[in-house]
């Protein structure tokens, strides 16, 4: 279903959160899903996965996640303030070791010059934190920075675990 280095990058972090004994929770905009669907194609996954929340509205990071609504007003949902709080709010709500969260810009419309298409910004909670990164992927469709997306958020889960 999904390319081999991401089901072989989910299949790292499964096995690294299982080692530790640590949950997981994913807090999903832009991706709508597709980083839980590849940790959850994964055999075993049930030990590691609590639950992934698809907050694609305002209202939805708002309702499900507690990100303040003035912090989307001032900052606006593709930012890092937010990132931090979807995934501080994943944590929190499902009582998850780590979470990872995603908010951007997909495309093909809705960037501007200030935050173009393919701006994505991640965040990863866990125990010692919330850590933050921002990626601008230039020059891919809609499905391409989506796949980029779910690697880095990949990749942030699996260095949590100290695994990478």
């Amino acid at each position: 279903m999904f390319p081999n280095d991401i089901s072989d990058l989910a299949a790292a972090v499964i096995a690294a959160a299982a080692e530790h004994g640590w949950t997981i929770a994913t807090a999903e905009s832009c991706t709508g899903g597709l980083v839980s669907g590849a940790l959850t194609a994964v055999a075993g996954s049930s030990a590691v996965i609590d639950r992934g929340f698809v907050t694609y509205s305002n209202t939805a990071k708002i309702e499900l996640l507690g990100v303040p609504a003035t912090m989307l007003e001032v900052h606006g949902a593709v930012s890092e303030p937010v990132a931090r709080a979807m995934a501080q709010g994943a944590r929190d709500r499902a009582r998850t070791d780590l979470s990872v969260s995603i908010t951007g810009i997909a495309g093909p419309g809705g960037g501007s010059a200030e935050k173009p298409v393919g701006l994505v910004h991640f965040g990863c909670a866990s125990l010692s934190g919330v850590g933050h990164q921002r990626h601008v992927f230039e020059g891919m469709d809609r499905e391409g920075v989506r796949l980029a997306s779910i690697r880095v958020a990949l990749g942030l889960l699996l260095e949590a675990c100290g695994a990478r």
